[in-house]
């Protein structure tokens, strides 16, 4: 639970992140991570339309370079785009400097006011540094479909054991996330779906 679900006290290190939104609704906040690329990105649209909902993504920088097109194909079905560095950077793992300005070349090729940090680790500078700057987006629920310990089915578990009102949930739109999130994102959606919860994007609400 320390992963998939992280404790509270984890997560007054990072005030006035948003980690969970309106838990008195019966709607949920799907994400994505890491994309876009061609592997992955464009079987997802397309499972969104397929099921009618709108989903948030959490671009990195490069590869909105590499594939300026599907970052465009993301916007124009009407998703939401955050900011999720332009190398993929560890806050932790970095220098503040080095890591700012990462996510300031990320800002070349994505314009947002969202920003997730990558592994949900930073230092304590680089938080309020970016606190100034964006609505940090966090998670509730994160799905683990990058690791290969987990499988399809444990995925979907991870979904239906921790989800709740207001989840802002993970998955990952990347090539290492892709065979286990083909069998688990559409069960997850009908599984969430029956549950009577709606999906709602982040860029919507108030935050």
């Amino acid at each position: 639970m320390l992963i998939e679900q992280p404790p509270w006290i984890y997560r007054i290190f990072f005030p006035g992140s948003i980690w969970r939104i309106n838990p008195t609704e019966r709607a949920v906040y799907l994400t994505f991570d890491d994309g876009p690329v061609p592997e992955i990105t464009p079987w997802v649209l397309d499972l969104l339309d397929h099921y009618g909902i709108k989903a948030t993504f959490f671009c990195v920088g490069d590869n909105v370079r590499k594939y300026p097109d599907l970052y465009k194909m993301i916007k124009e079905k009407g998703h939401a785009v955050g900011n999720h560095t332009f190398h993929h950077l560890q806050g932790i793992r970095s220098l503040t400097r080095n890591y700012i300005a990462d996510v300031k070349q990320a800002t070349d090729y994505i314009e947002s006011p969202l920003f997730r940090p990558p592994h949900g680790h930073l230092r304590t500078v680089q938080f309020f540094w970016l606190k100034k700057r964006y609505k940090v987006i966090m998670w509730d629920v994160v799905t683990r479909d990058y690791s290969w310990r987990m499988t399809a089915e444990k995925v979907l578990n991870v979904v239906k054991k921790y989800t709740r009102n207001g989840s802002v949930i993970v998955f990952h739109d990347s090539v290492k996330a892709g065979d286990r999130m083909k069998i688990s994102l559409p069960k997850a959606i009908e599984w969430l779906m029956q549950q009577g919860y709606t999906f709602k994007l982040i860029a919507e609400t108030t935050v």
